[in-house]
């Protein structure tokens, strides 16, 4: 009788998703809105026409934000709907080996489409944390330097199976790797299974485990192959589908395939961008081709802003960022972070402001602008919205629908205000015009940078330990303003630690963070009083 009653379910549920659309979310690695054309006009010296074609036919967003400055957290808040802060990791990133970051139990945007009857698949680079099989029972660990050192120095189980992967929190498909392409395991893993084995070491980067096939120059042209054969099989389906395709490019290694090298003027790293804008242009023409471009929301954004290893991958040393002076631009340079201060990793509008278009023949006028502040984590709000089904008060607390600004039917901003972290967990709180840094400096790796250990233990309360911008005036974030509006500095001051407080920033019910969770840095909170 369960069986019957489950299958008399998914079947209601399939026939009332027939309709809706399918959704396709692409998301860089790293990728600055100035290495775009349509973004960086004339100072860009890259070539991008997929990018550029797919903000003619659609919607470009001027004021949209990852979550977080780096690549996991945010993949946190793309996910669940939920500000990554709230989760246990308070600040960086997983690697490799590290155990699975979504609580379990918690609804995602997979699961909930995937229980309102679509289809739903993961494709690239996971970066949450799974739960590796190993030999001792013991969370996964490997230190193995040799090859030789593999079964010494190595408790995983290549050929056990893979717990609160992608599989477990609503995806039906899953073809990855485990975190970014320079963070060993190197292999692929399908569904909760690992392709193979790993029976050697290689180093993109970081030296580890690795499948002897495995190659970093072939990651991305396979993930294509997996993306578009996904599109064209589901597209023979009744039911929607869902495809979450989170690159790996162009984080480092910066490792453009041979079809691609010696392509820009910028170097490696320039080819590298030209290939992750074809890639993206690979996935849209599979679309159109499997003719389903006008039932199709296509969506294409990055986790974080560019990072500053681009420019090790440049060897003309022509990428720059602005780092808070006024300075005139050089017309020789090209900006990754265009007219933003700083990149990945900051607090600053490089390290989270992010490209963003979206594409859905009929509904979103070609050629568009929205200039509202948006944010990564709206994607779960938004795709509820599309389908037509609510969110429980526990899943998505603080994801805000922007199917309105889509259509075009928005009658202002949708977004009361927009909260940024940094990489050693500082917070910004963005609301109008209005940007409020609690912290004093980038709070990541551009000058000036957060204090070393040994400077917190003796750390005195510096007169100016926020920075309040008006990005409407300073786009540049070149002039802190706290001390001549200390009324705005408390007002969003107030505003964010509410939204601490509630466990969300929409309406609804009260929810908990997982861990304490604080808006002031740990050494301002102990810092010594001036005299």
């Amino acid at each position: 009788m369960k069986t019957i009653l489950a299958m008399a379910i998914a079947g209601l549920a399939l026939a009332a998703a027939a309709d809706k659309p399918n959704i396709i979310f692409i998301l860089a690695d790293d990728w600055g809105r100035g290495d775009i054309k349509v973004y960086g006009g004339d100072r860009c010296k890259l070539d991008t026409p997929n990018m550029d074609a797919l903000a003619g036919d659609g919607m470009l967003f001027t004021d949209a934000h990852s979550s977080s400055a780096v690549c996991t957290p945010t993949r946190y808040g793309v996910l669940t709907g939920r500000y990554n802060w709230r989760s246990r990791l308070k600040q960086s990133v997983l690697y490799g080996f590290d155990q699975a970051l979504i609580e379990p139990g918690r609804e995602t945007v997979a699961s909930f489409l995937k229980g309102h009857g679509y289809a739903t698949a993961m494709v690239g680079k996971s970066h949450l944390g799974m739960d590796f099989a190993t030999t001792d029972g013991k969370p996964a660990k490997c230190t193995a330097k040799k090859p030789n050192e593999l079964k010494s120095k190595c408790n995983v189980d290549w050929k056990g199976p893979i717990k609160n992967g992608p599989n477990s929190v609503g995806f039906d498909y899953y073809w990855g790797i485990a975190a970014s392409l320079d963070m060993p395991p190197y292999i692929w893993i399908e569904n909760d299974r690992f392709v193979g084995e790993c029976t050697t070491i290689k180093a993109f980067n970081r030296p580890g485990p690795a499948h002897a096939d495995f190659e970093d120059v072939d990651v991305l042209p396979t993930l294509v192959e997996k993306a578009t054969t996904f599109v064209a099989t589901q597209a023979k389906t009744p039911a929607p589908f869902f495809l979450y395709m989170p690159l790996n490019s162009p984080h480092t290694p910066i490792s453009p395939s041979k079809a691609w090298q010696g392509k820009s003027e910028l170097g490696p790293y320039g080819d590298f961008v030209m290939e992750t804008d074809w890639a993206i242009g690979e996935v849209i023409k599979s679309v159109e081709k499997a003719g389903i471009a006008s039932n199709t929301l296509i969506i294409v954004t990055a986790d974080n802003g560019c990072s500053p290893a681009a420019q090790r991958g440049d060897p003309n040393h022509m990428i720059e960022f602005r780092m808070g002076d006024a300075e005139p631009f050089d017309p020789a340079k090209h900006y990754s972070s265009d007219i933003q201060r700083g990149h990945k990793a900051d607090i600053y509008e490089g390290g989270h402001r992010v490209p963003y278009l979206a594409r859905w023949d009929g509904k979103i006028k070609p050629g568009s602008v929205c200039n509202d502040t948006i944010c990564l984590v709206d994607l779960f709000a938004t795709c509820a919205d599309i389908v037509g089904k609510p969110i429980a008060d526990t899943a998505a607390e603080d994801s805000v629908s922007m199917l309105p600004i889509l259509l075009g039917t928005a009658k202002g901003p949708v977004r009361e205000a927009v909260v940024h972290h940094s990489i050693n967990g500082s917070f910004a709180i963005r609301q109008g015009d209005w940007k409020l840094a609690l912290c004093p400096g980038s709070g990541g790796w551009s000058l000036p940078k957060p204090l070393s250990n040994k400077q917190k233990d003796n750390a005195k309360m510096p007169e100016q330990w926020v920075q309040l911008f008006n990005l409407a005036d300073d786009p540049a974030e070149t002039k802190n303003v706290a001390a001549e509006h200390p009324e705005m500095v408390a007002r969003m001051t107030q505003l964010a630690q509410r939204y601490i407080d509630d466990g969300r920033s929409t309406p609804g019910a009260k929810q908990s963070n997982t861990g304490e969770t604080h808006l002031y840095p740990g050494w301002i909170r102990n810092a010594k009083p001036n005299k």
